[in-house]
């Protein structure tokens, strides 16, 4: 059978993780980030499944070949994560296994779907690689600033339905978000055009989620958003953590631009949750 466990058992899956790999699961298992686990034991898990809060990612940890787990975990994915995820307003299922043991079972999981694959990239960076000579000049029509509970109020961002939908994807509240993260914002004409802040948060290391609104993008705003993030985790002893689909050769520019260096990559395997009577 496959179980889901509460989250404050969530910790009971810290010895399925590997500490230089995803973050982005090691940020739920640690109850930073919201998040859902599914497991094969409640009591000792061996192999578990975790779903990323409110996205559409999904990690298989631990064991790979638990066979009894990855054949409920096929029945699982089918009868119960797709039904939910649809009502959430997810239509895809992005997985991908903790280590690189998880990608053959993977393709066997998925046996029978239309799936595909894609490669990603992971990025550090380090204080003494940081290049803070590429930081570009913007429009003084621009203002950066960093989200903090003042900034919040002053500036009415809890209005800013750019700002709360990015950061209502990785987070339970703003509070919990500024308890844990760093973030900043540019703002044009008292709108939010371009953010980046930490998507997911484990022990020192914090995960960049960057995005400029497609009107006010080719001006530099996602360079200059992402400097200020990087040069406030680095004075405060965090270290930045980049990942990013290959192909989005933008994001890698910026990202290398910054001095940010590759540590690793992985597959993801995708495919669109079907309603129920049409697998």
């Amino acid at each position: 059978m496959i179980y889901e466990l509460e989250q404050q058992q969530f910790i009971r899956c810290k010895h399925l993780l590997q500490q230089e790999r995803h973050l982005e699961v090691q940020a739920i298992i640690e109850g930073n980030n919201p998040g859902r686990v599914f497991v094969d034991h409640v009591e000792f898990p061996q192999s578990g499944l975790v779903w990323l809060g409110n996205l559409d990612g999904f990690i298989f940890i631990g064991n790979s070949n638990n066979e009894s787990f990855n054949s409920e975990i096929k029945k699982f994915l089918n009868e119960k994560i797709a039904k939910e995820a649809i009502e959430l307003g997810v239509h895809w299922f992005e997985g991908f296994g903790h280590g690189t043991n998880w990608d053959e079972t993977i393709r066997n999981i998925l046996n029978g779907y239309l799936y595909e694959e894609s490669n990603q990239r992971v990025y550090k960076l380090y204080e003494n690689q940081y290049q803070i000579e590429s930081e570009p000049k913007i429009d003084e029509a621009y203002t950066v600033f960093k989200i903090t509970k003042e900034n919040v109020i002053a500036n009415r961002l809890y209005d800013h339905s750019f700002l709360v939908s990015k950061l209502s994807l990785f987070w339970d509240s703003i509070e919990s978000f500024l308890e844990k993260g760093i973030g900043y914002v540019i703002m044009y004409k008292n709108e939010v055009v371009s953010i980046c802040f930490s998507g997911f948060v484990s022990e020192n290391t914090h995960a960049v989620d960057i995005e400029t609104t497609k009107e006010h993008r080719g001006k530099k705003l996602a360079q200059k958003v992402a400097h200020a993030f990087v040069q406030d985790c680095l004075a405060n002893g965090k270290t930045p953590y980049w990942d990013c689909m290959e192909e989005n050769t933008s994001s890698i520019v910026i990202a290398e631009s910054l001095g940010f260096v590759n540590v690793f990559n992985y597959i993801v395997y995708d495919y669109q949750f079907l309603p129920e009577g049409q697998e």
